[in-house]
């Protein structure tokens, strides 16, 4: 297996390589020269995550050095847990699954673990450490500060929208320290996102440095995001013969796309509905055909705070057609007054307690027709723990959020961030200050 960039199909590189260049020479995005075609049945016997995550990832990783090692890569990355819980007050087919019970309580855990057990077991000169730089809108960065902590062969970069993230977000980005900076970036995600292509970008910084992305534009993140709805697809399939559908809440497009990869793949996976925030740009395109990045705009679900989100352009290369795009998938856009109904009603209806992501997706299924609702069974995505949310979520609600054990030990950590703003020279400087 081979993967290509998005705008040039012509040179083809392994997994490994892929992995560590983040981005193509091109400013492409790596994708698979070919999606595989599993069944059901290639996945006899495997039943844990790990086991499945290995049987999905396996033909991504045929003939790369990383093949051999992919075992014990995975269960280094899955080493917790993504139930799937169904919504026992609820008579309707529909179940949540459960993606934040890893280290920072978010969904990003599975793909920046997996990136990094991937890296740790890639050739390092000790003298020039891999330079991992991150834009996060909220959770990408304390996921991935949190992977690579405290491994001697890496430097992590975080770049975050100053004043654009919860107090408990930022607080998972800025309390590492050692080889973990946090840069407090004066604008956007969208800024943040685009000083970082810029970085990868400029000649004068790729000799200095021996730069890496642990965005979802590194192929290395996509992977293993597949593998969880591989493993909820078949214990719904094994369950009653059923391909479940899917609402996923959508901000950069990296997790839906892993769903539509898994699909695409031959898992048994139906409907798949986006949830956006208030930023329109992708809902608006599968209506117009006409593709407007525009700034982005703060919601209560800021993880998804993306106006021109990167993962479409992989979207655009599996389906160039955007009308067969807008067949494959459906965008809806929540509004934040919308998120507050979603919280408060499903907690008092169904007893479930939702971060301001997750009820995104509750929203878009209680409103699509009771007809489809009752048709299969729907899995609700659920991103992020509402502890991280707890300013939104504990007032409508009524009651404290239980704190994770694992959030709560990073929580009584000190805080460091260097404020930049956004520019690439305010970036090259804080590169070129360490």
């Amino acid at each position: 297996m081979r993967f290509v960039s998005t705008r040039d199909a012509t040179r083809k590189v392994p997994l490994s390589e892929a992995i560590r260049a983040g981005i193509a020479p091109d400013g492409g995005l790596y994708v698979p020269e070919r999606m595989p075609h599993l069944e059901p049945a290639d996945f006899e016997g495997a039943r844990t995550l790990p086991e499945v995550a290995e049987r999905w990832i396996a033909p991504f990783c045929e003939g790369d050095p990383l093949a051999p090692r992919l075992g014990e890569v995975v269960r280094d990355a899955f080493s917790f847990p993504a139930p799937l819980r169904r919504i026992a007050a609820e008579p309707l087919p529909v179940s949540v699954l459960e993606l934040f019970h890893g280290p920072t309580a978010a969904f990003k855990d599975f793909g920046a673990r997996f990136l990094a057990a991937c890296l740790e077991r890639q050739p390092h000169d000790p003298s020039r450490p891999v330079t991992i730089l991150v834009a996060t809108s909220g959770d990408t960065g304390g996921a991935v500060a949190a992977a690579f902590h405290g491994r001697p062969w890496a430097r992590v970069v975080v770049l975050y929208p100053k004043g654009l993230v919860s107090p408990r977000q930022e607080k998972q980005l800025t309390c590492w320290g050692g080889n973990v900076r946090a840069l407090s970036v004066r604008g956007t995600f969208d800024d943040c996102q685009r000083l970082v292509k810029e970085a990868f970008a400029d000649a004068s910084l790729r000799a200095r440095f021996d730069l890496s992305s642990a965005n979802s534009i590194n192929i290395g993140r996509l992977l293993p995001q597949a593998a969880y709805y591989a493993a909820a697809s078949l214990t719904r399939w094994r369950a009653d013969g059923s391909a479940p559908a899917f609402v996923v809440p959508s901000g950069n497009l990296g997790n839906v796309l892993a769903c539509l990869w898994a699909r695409t793949a031959g898992l048994p996976i139906s409907t798949i509905e986006l949830a956006h925030n208030a930023n329109r740009t992708v809902p608006d395109f599968l209506v117009s055909g006409e593709w407007l990045p525009r700034p982005s705009v703060a919601t209560l679900a800021s993880a998804m705070d993306v106006g021109n989100p990167s993962n479409m352009e992989r979207l655009r290369h599996l389906h160039p057609d955007w009308r067969e795009l807008a067949r494959t998938v459906r965008a809806h856009s929540v509004t934040d007054e919308e998120i507050r109904v979603a919280i408060r009603r499903d907690f008092g209806e169904w007893g479930e307690t939702w971060c301001p992501h997750t009820a995104t997706a509750a929203h878009v299924y209680r409103n699509l027709p009771v007809e489809l609702r009752a048709a299969r069974h729907w899995v609700l995505v659920a991103t992020a723990h509402p502890a991280k949310f707890e300013s939104v979520v504990e007032p409508l609600i009524g009651r404290p959020v239980e704190i994770p054990k694992a959030l709560a030990e990073l929580l009584d950590r000190p805080s460091q961030a260097t404020e930049i703003g956004a520019s690439l020279d305010g970036l090259r400087g804080a590169l070129l200050s360490d």
